[in-house]
């Protein structure tokens, strides 16, 4: 037998706002009561021989009776929102605070698509007691190392086993009488995902934003501090703030200080991925993160941030160029990738193609010409478009018989790096929007290799301008809205709902 909280009997809802609101009560209620028994448990007060305590996540299930959908739908051209077919459909919830306005959106498309009613109930999968914590709650670091070794003997740990991504590598098959899945992530899953965010980047999920850039290198990091800095000094800026590791937050000029900006404070030293956000009221700024150097570490982020339903991330670094007729700053534009990167070879096949998104390209390319001034018909001075290999070995020149640079012949690429091609084919395994604008550093191929003063003169002059491209396009994206940049590309034959 367990302890639990009071039972709430599943109801039906019309409304998508009642409907949210009773997944925020059936998940809050579970939370305080788990960490109410933690604090008793911390205390003493709850000895290990009493019953065990259980709180379970929310969920949420759709029953439809036919292949059609309904005739009003208020945005027909989005890819998400609607089921493939007749049959029952569930996911578990989590972070109904965090998660409000994307669970509502997600609620009234599937009402709009398929009528009906949405049940709303308590699950049977437990909620991890690490996972109840609140963001600055660490009452487990006060016991001592034999009290902690008790927890699993009274509470729920995570168990890896409800975290697996069968359902976004379509792997996924459920059991006879299982519901089919309503989103690609478990509620398991995506408290996984936000405990690591806060590990890997130093900054809380909350402040993460809805287009995401990646660099490979700490100088756009540099230019991306500058420019968030002044665009919280103006105030006439549309962010409102900006967030460094650490949860130190800087609200705009004329906005005054939250509750919980005072509980930032700067890291003594910066964690793995470090992240900054660049926020907007409607969460649609800019995240940057420094992912470093390598496929491990792209995967490892875009394994957690995909939990945040991002619309667009979009890769910007620095990258070898391959053709003896590319120049030291030129451009690359990514329409195709090689992946020798290796990371991803267990859930994604290489025989699965990475296309390009159309939406993501035209925004790059227009991002160019705004940014340099180079007239779109002459863009070609300036940046090529062309296929980036990405590779797990650093030192792939020093590979004996040209193998290396026989295959990168064969498929035609014109750039290299360690990172794009990992980002871009997560991008399409998690149905985020992606895309690729790399900047040539070095030409290994021709004898034109990376020493530091050419380095250091290249970063100055180039960083800016990189950047300014990359926001420049996501500026472009976001004026287009997200009907247009969801791309049914990225849709699965029998594709869950959830964006």
């Amino acid at each position: 037998m367990h302890k639990t909280p009071h039972f709430t009997a599943p109801l039906f809802f019309s409304d998508p706002a009642a409907a949210l609101a009773q997944v925020q009560r059936i998940y809050h209620e579970g939370v305080d009561f788990l960490r109410t028994a933690m604090r008793e448990f911390v205390d003493g007060n709850h000895p290990v021989d009493q019953q065990r305590v259980r709180a379970c996540y929310p969920f949420v299930r759709l029953h439809t009776h036919s292949v059609m959908r309904q005739g009003s739908v208020p945005n027909s051209r989005l890819s998400y929102g609607f089921v493939a077919g007749p049959g029952r459909f569930e996911t578990t919830l989590t972070r109904p605070d965090l998660y409000a306005d994307y669970y509502l959106e997600q609620f009234e498309l599937l009402l709009a698509n398929h009528g009906g009613e949405l049940e709303v109930g308590t699950s049977t999968q437990p909620i991890p007691i690490h996972f109840s914590f609140a963001e600055h709650d660490h009452v487990e670091g006060t016991m001592s190392a034999e009290r902690r070794s008790l927890m699993r003997d009274v509470f729920d740990l995570p168990d890896l086993a409800a975290m697996d991504d069968g359902i976004a590598n379509g792997t996924h098959e459920p059991r006879p009488g299982e519901p089919h899945p309503l989103s690609l992530f478990t509620a398991p899953r995506v408290d996984y995902s936000l405990q690591r965010l806060r590990h890997y980047t130093g900054t809380a999920p909350e402040w993460f934003q809805n287009f995401v850039l990646f660099t490979n290198y700490q100088f756009y990091i540099d230019e991306f501090i500058k420019l968030g800095h002044a665009e919280m000094a103006d105030p006439e800026s549309d962010y409102i703030a900006f967030v460094e590791p650490g949860n130190v937050v800087t609200r705009r000029t004329g906005l005054a200080a939250r509750a919980g900006d005072e509980l930032g404070h700067a890291p003594p030293r910066l964690p793995q991925m470090p992240a900054y956000h660049l926020m907007r009221a409607d969460r649609t700024g800019i995240t940057m993160v420094n992912i470093g150097v390598g496929p491990a570490n792209a995967k490892t982020i875009t394994d957690h941030i995909a939990v945040l339903r991002p619309h667009a991330w979009l890769m910007l670094g620095h990258c070898a160029g391959l053709r003896n007729s590319q120049q030291l700053g030129d451009y690359v534009l990514a329409h195709a990738y090689v992946r020798e990167d290796h990371v991803l070879d267990e859930e994604l096949p290489l025989w699965v193609p990475i296309p390009a998104l159309a939406e993501i390209q035209l925004a790059l390319e227009a991002a160019v010409a705004d940014v340099t001034g180079v007239p779109p018909a002459e863009l070609k001075r300036i940046m090529r478009t062309g296929t980036v290999a990405s590779t797990d070995n650093r030192n792939w020149e020093l590979l004996p018989d040209n193998k290396p640079q026989l295959r990168f012949s064969q498929s035609r690429a014109v750039a290299l790096d360690m990172e794009s091609a990992t980002i871009a084919a997560n991008g399409f395994r998690f149905r985020v929007p992606y895309g690729t604008l790399l900047c040539v550093s070095d030409k290994p191929l021709h004898g034109e290799i990376k020493l530091p003063g050419m380095a250091n003169h290249f970063y100055r002059e180039r960083v800016d301008q990189h950047l300014r491209i990359g926001i420049r396009a996501v500026e472009r994206l976001r004026e287009g809205g997200p009907d247009q940049l969801h791309s049914r590309k990225l849709r699965s034959f029998a594709e869950v709902a959830f964006q």
